[in-house]
């Protein structure tokens, strides 16, 4: 079985910074990631509004840094290996994945949110194929043709305009009159030609014979219906947090986040949450690091009243 002082669950922002404290402290450190190191930058276009980038950043380019600062310092990252249970023992706690165990002293959880579905016919079956929630993954697929945007935020607005890059039109459809994405993002929206804005219009349903073909749409306030022919749709409501490894061992809000004090511990101790996954009311990149340097040091202080007891 693979040991270490501290093991992170989540190779974001929040993981790989609490990984830079850790290993730069000359602890133990690994971090276990289901997919590639970086976590949502990667699939991000561009940063703006990180401190110390007054030019701004590609996503995959700070993810990078992030996870080579990380090794720099002597933590392990541990790819493509999704953790199926994570289990209280007497010193420690026990991680699986599909393929391994590892034992650690203290774990920080830090597997940030999914993308939230529309929950509508046709969503499922056409993934892949014209349903998308990564711009920056599928957007070049969709050059010279129409495409939709759901949502309303940052992230969707974000995209929308990143999209334009590529296909002919982008309508962002809103259940709303008017965006929740900030100002400066608004005012870039609005003045690029290629988009267009649906308000107050929520998907019905995703039709299409092998592919996305067109979206049936209905108007909140009047309950009109409508169609709107498209080549694909990329969805941005929202994300849902990737906490059930942990459901029966912390506490979680009503809405499935890991509640934490403000030394990022949870209701077991010498388990940590950091990042997206931790009920906040406000989830940036900035706050992830954040998290992931206090989640860091309140863990090698855990550590050290461990070592001090015994």
């Amino acid at each position: 079985m693979n040991r270490a002082e501290i093991i992170i669950i989540g190779g974001g922002p929040a993981g790989l910074t609490s990984a830079i404290y850790s290993a730069r402290a000359l602890i133990d450190t690994i971090v276990i990631e289901k997919m590639l190191p970086g976590g949502q930058p990667i699939l991000t276009t561009f940063i703006e509004n990180y401190p110390g980038f007054p030019d701004g950043i590609s996503g995959p380019e700070f993810a990078e840094r992030l996870e080579s600062q990380a090794r720099k310092f002597g933590a392990k990252i541990i790819a493509s290996q999704p953790v199926i249970e994570v289990s209280k023992i007497e010193d420690g706690f026990i991680v699986k994945t599909e393929s391994d165990s590892f034992e650690g002293r203290a774990v920080i959880i830090a597997t940030g949110t999914s993308p939230r579905k529309l929950g509508v016919p046709g969503e499922d079956v056409f993934t892949g194929k014209g349903v998308s929630y990564c711009a920056v993954c599928d957007g070049a697929f969709y050059k010279d043709k129409i495409v939709a945007v759901v949502g309303g935020g940052d992230s969707a607005i974000i995209e929308a305009i990143y999209l334009t890059r590529f296909a002919s039109k982008v309508y962002v459809i809103h259940r709303r009159n008017q965006l929740r994405a900030e100002k400066i993002l608004q005012e870039r929206a609005f003045s690029n030609p290629k988009i267009s804005f649906i308000w107050d219009t929520v998907v019905q349903s995703i039709e299409g014979e092998k592919k996305v073909e067109l979206l049936k749409l209905k108007n909140v306030k009047t309950g009109e219906a409508s169609e709107l022919h498209i080549d694909g749709v990329f969805v941005y409501i929202g994300n849902t947090p990737n906490s059930s490894i942990v459901k029966d061992l912390v506490n979680l809000d009503e809405n499935g986040y890991i509640i934490t004090d403000s030394f990022m511990r949870t209701n077991v101790p010498g388990l940590f949450a950091a990042g997206d996954v931790r009920s906040n009311t406000f989830r940036q990149l900035a706050t992830a690091v954040g998290d992931g340097a206090i989640a860091a040091n309140s863990a090698e202080k855990y550590l050290g009243e461990l070592a001090w007891k015994h």
